[in-house]
């Protein structure tokens, strides 16, 4: 199957469609959904195994401090003091060589975009931060940072190239194998890496639950490396199908989903996305509603449930027992894992206490749909000692 025309295509995008992929449009590019295998089994290898997925549709970006002074702590602290009255983390204290999940709010506290700010580790390129957005979203996304950081620094995209994710129990052993000294990284953290004589960029970091890495490759290797990968009998090439039920069996939000400018940290149960020190300063955008939720709570929150009998997919409204519509499932699926179907939701605070009993509303019927904590299946994310 061919791309579409009016469809941007990635590096990978012919080795996609040699390997029996079927390609569909996601975020303004042609993305392979799955491959021979299907869904299930795609889903199933990774948890047992290791997966390579395509994620160059996404937003990787370099922000650079137009004149450093070289004192590397306050070069970091130029760039960070740009970017930190966009989100509410706290980028000032990235240690060298450390990731940041945190969000892009708007005015009013809602959620723009959900991305990584990074640290590089090298003292020759303190004052510049590595970002990764998300792909439907990331051109309003570097528009932003570029006019917060106007005269000052300049974001240098790196979306042309390669972003490879390795995702599962054997990935640490199958990029070690690749790119010696990856191995030895934790979980939100990131350094440059050789191959091919060339320089890439690998962070232990994933959206799929698992242990597992994002590597960005130069666009001219990206085919030769993503075929070193699929070489090990390990790895098999994963589409975003399983990428997303991966994702929804760890409990992780998917923007454009579970989060857009409308959802609070808060209400989408990110509050560790709020760092100590801007929830004191109160200096991020919309902190006014969102330090007035953290007190007095938010009138809806992101819950976990499993749904008995078919799938509860997105838009499917969420009652209660006695059939008083209070939500709606804004993610859902079947998990492989489980055997079963999940949901995400939001719903009142009410009824959002896990064991609490509500109703999937299912193509007119209404089938069980039970709070539960997430991950719906347990991280394994390798962190420090």
């Amino acid at each position: 199957m061919t791309a579409s025309s009016d469809l941007k295509t990635t590096p990978l995008t012919d080795v996609h469609i040699a390997l029996g992929a079927r390609m569909v449009p996601f975020g303004g590019y042609s993305m392979p959904v799955q491959y021979r295998d299907g869904v299930l089994k795609e889903h199933l290898w990774t948890r047992e195994h290791a997966g390579a997925f395509d994620v160059s549709h996404m937003g990787p970006a370099f922000l650079t401090l137009d004149a450093r002074t070289g004192d590397g702590e306050a070069d970091h602290r130029a760039v960070a003091a740009l970017i930190e009255p966009l989100v509410c983390g706290d980028i000032a204290g990235l240690k060298p060589g450390q990731l940041r999940y945190t969000l892009l709010l708007n005015a009013e506290g809602g959620v723009v975009d959900d991305l990584m700010v990074g640290r590089p580790p090298g003292p020759a390129d303190q004052g510049t931060l590595q970002i990764v957005v998300n792909a439907g979203t990331k051109d309003g996304d570097f528009a932003r940072i570029e006019a917060a950081a106007a005269g000052r620094a300049s974001l240098r995209r790196a979306d042309d190239g390669g972003l490879i994710a390795v995702q599962g129990p054997k990935a640490a052993a199958v990029v070690a194998a690749l790119l010696p000294g990856a191995e030895r990284l934790a979980f939100m953290q990131f350094q440059p890496v050789e191959f091919a004589g060339r320089t890439l960029w690998a962070s232990r970091s994933g959206y799929t639950g698992e242990d597992g890495y994002e590597i960005l490759v130069p666009r001219d290797l990206a085919a030769a490396f993503w075929e070193r990968l699929l070489a090990d009998e390990a790895v098999r090439p994963i589409g975003l199908g399983a990428r997303d039920s991966l994702r929804l069996e760890a409990g992780l939000p998917l923007y454009g989903h579970d989060l857009d400018e409308t959802v609070s940290p808060v209400e989408a149960d990110l509050t560790f996305a709020l760092s100590k020190r801007r929830r004191k300063a109160a200096d991020f955008p919309g902190a006014a509603r969102i330090l007035r939720e953290l007190t007095d709570g938010p009138s809806r929150v992101r819950v976990g449930l499993i749904v008995e009998g078919a799938p509860a997919r997105e838009g499917a409204e969420i009652a209660t027992p006695d059939g008083a519509v209070v939500g709606a499932v804004t993610s859902g699926g079947f998990s492989p894992s489980l055997g079963k179907p999940v949901a995400m939701a939001f719903v009142p605070p009410a009824v959002a206490a896990p064991g609490t009993l509500l109703k999937a509303l299912v193509r007119g019927r209404a089938q069980d749909a039970r709070v539960t904590p997430m991950p719906f299946v347990p991280h394994r994310y390798v962190r420090q000692p």
